[in-house]
C-alpha cells in the first residue's frame, strides 16, 4: 500500500518537502544542529563538500570529513522543528519516494 501525497509531500524534483532532500543526499553520519549559520561553521572542517541545500531554516551540507561521508542539518528552533527533520529523515531512508511504499526491513 502506496503512502497517500497528503502524508508525504514531496517538491517537484522528487525531494522530501520541508528539507529539500532525496535519499542520495544524506550521509548515514548526521551531525545536528540547531542554527543554520553553525552548518558551515562544522562544516568548513569539512575535507570536501558534496552537496549543499537549504530551505527556510533548514541547511544541510554532506561532504567528507577524515574520510567519512558526513551530513550536517539544522533544526532550527524548538521540538517541532526537530520532529519535522527527524520525520523527514525516517521517510528518507525507508520509504522508496518514487512508488511511495516503505522499504522492507533486511535483518543481519
Amino acid at each position: 500500500m502506496s503512502i497517500k501525497q497528503s502524508e508525504l509531500i514531496l517538491n517537484p524534483d522528487g525531494s522530501i518537502y520541508h528539507l529539500n532532500l532525496r535519499p542520495e543526499h544524506i550521509a548515514e553520519h548526521i551531525i545536528f544542529v540547531g542554527d543554520q549559520d553553525r552548518v558551515d561553521k562544522v562544516t568548513q572542517h569539512f575535507d570536501s563538500i558534496e552537496f549543499t541545500t537549504q530551505k527556510r531554516e533548514f541547511k544541510t551540507t554532506t561532504g567528507i570529513y577524515k574520510n567519512k561521508r558526513v551530513s550536517v542539518i539544522s533544526t532550527g528552533i524548538g521540538p517541532d522543528n526537530i520532529d519535522i527533520v527527524i520525520n523527514e529523515l525516517d521517510a528518507l531512508v525507508n520509504i522508496d519516494l518514487e512508488t511511495r511504499i516503505i522499504k522492507k526491513i533486511i535483518h543481519n
